[in-house]
């Protein structure tokens, strides 16, 4: 069963064509225009379009430019009356599969439906062999000798044919984005977009923007109609990192589109249905959090379907190694050096670490290990220093006679200092989101200008 347009300036040619589509368990949707079609394109995933020629006095080859400019993956088949060499071969090369005269022949039109289907499935399955295999090349790019590791790949390769929400859980840097991405390009919507956000980076307008869309006008700085993520991620998937830190309202938002399966653009009084894959990820107990009441348990229901939990790389030393020897790899080509190396001294100093900032971590000192030093091969006390530029920062030593909350807002303002008021990276540092972050400076009366964002 495909989802078919019809798109015809003649009310009875749609009508005996959608019978005709119906009758043969297809999904037919009608547009009169080509504003109509655009609605409908916008609206639903859709797998074949077919157009009149003239459309009262717009022209088809028209919409056939807009399905290419758009990158819209539907077929199309153009009918006219008015059949000519220069129109067939303008057809053509703006993608139309087939070209039919009118009056149709229904067994006609029947037969070229089946055949531009099988194609478009036949390509689809290409497509999706193609990104099997370039999942499992990234799921190469797992180390995985720990057998939690282990584990998290067979649970990766078991689920690549089920399109349900997956809940990525661990602390920061310990890969989540990567394993997301291979999950994607494992699944049957590999041929689909990968569409990435961290919801903790932006302001609650600018995200609620960004995910659902606005409409020209919606806001000061709205000239344009925009699409968002949703729209953007149509057909693919959408991976919504940090997701413990996006605000109630819009937690009620996502929560409608898990539900509905439609998305309604800032200023818009329509909704728009979306196909979306969601995979989530979150450095926090979102239980807990629902406990409190601080996230919508009914959503973290609808998020939690399938759960993987990525253990920290201290609990999974056996992985640290074949994560150097990855990194090294990459370096090598990099760098066009492929005598580079780390001595067994030195490897063993990098297995013993404790690694707080987890891989990101250590792909950041291997990267500095050889910027800061010529090698080839770099020993221990040439590593030292790459692994105390990224060792925890701990709070100085308390003076006595200070309450808690004088030493908490101390150690809070060197940490937003240490991190040139970039309150993000500060939030990381210190374990909290940041919008806990602003309302602990907020009570400490500190001015918003002296600490503001530069991300932002």
């Amino acid at each position: 069963m495909a989802t078919i347009l019809i798109v015809d300036d003649e009310f009875s040619i749609r009508k005996t064509l959608g019978l005709l589509l119906k009758a043969d368990r297809h999904l037919a949707l009608e547009a009169s225009g080509l504003e109509e079609a655009k609605v409908c394109l916008e609206r639903h995933l859709v797998d074949l379009v077919i157009t009149d020629m003239r459309i009262g006095e717009e022209n088809g080859l028209d919409l056939l430019a807009y399905l290419k400019e758009t990158g819209c993956t539907a077929e199309s088949i153009m009918m006219t009356a008015y059949a000519s060499i220069e129109t067939a071969v303008e057809a053509m090369r703006l993608g139309s599969y087939d070209y039919l005269t009118k009056p149709i022949n229904p067994d006609e039109l029947l037969l070229r439906v089946h055949k531009v289907l099988e194609k478009k499935s036949l390509r689809e399955e290409v497509s999706r062999l193609q990104g099997e295999l370039s999942g499992r090349d990234k799921l190469g790019h797992i180390a995985a000798r720990s057998p939690r590791m282990v584990e998290i790949r067979q649970i990766v390769e078991r689920i690549r044919d089920r399109d349900l929400p997956v809940l990525i859980t661990g602390e920061t840097g310990t890969g989540k984005e990567v394993l997301a991405q291979a999950i994607h390009t494992i699944s049957l919507r590999s041929s689909g977009p990968f569409v990435a956000i961290n919801c903790c980076t932006l302001p609650e307008e600018l995200l609620d923007s960004e995910l659902f869309g606005h409409i020209k006008g919606s806001f000061t700085s709205a000239t344009s109609n925009r699409k968002g993520l949703f729209q953007q991620a149509h057909g693919g998937t959408l991976f919504l990192d940090e997701i413990g830190d996006i605000s109630p309202r819009l937690q009620a938002k996502l929560l409608r589109v898990l539900q509905e399966g439609e998305v309604r653009p800032v200023g818009s009084e329509t909704s728009i249905l979306v196909d979306v894959r969601i995979i989530a990820a979150t450095n926090r107990d979102l239980e807990a959090m629902a406990g409190r009441e601080d996230f919508r348990s009914d959503l973290l229901f609808r998020l939690n379907v399938l759960p993987i939990h990525i253990p920290p790389l201290r609990e999974r030393r056996e992985d640290i190694l074949p994560l150097i020897d990855h990194f090294l790899d990459f370096e090598r080509k990099r760098l066009g050096r492929g005598d580079l190396n780390f001595s067994s001294a030195a490897r063993q100093k990098l297995v013993e670490y404790e690694w707080p900032g987890n891989v990101r971590e250590l792909k950041n000192v291997v990267e500095r290990s050889f910027a800061l030093h010529a090698g080839p091969v770099l020993d221990k006390h040439e590593i030292a220093s790459s692994i105390r530029l990224n060792g925890p920062k701990m709070p100085p030593e308390p003076e006595k006679g200070k309450t808690l909350a004088q030493v908490e807002a101390e150690y809070i303002l060197r940490i937003v200092d240490e991190a040139r008021g970039n309150q993000v990276a500060a939030a990381r540092v210190l374990g909290i989101s940041r919008s806990t972050l602003r309302r602990k400076l907020e009570e400490m009366a500190i001015p918003p200008l002296l600490y503001s964002d530069p991300s932002l």
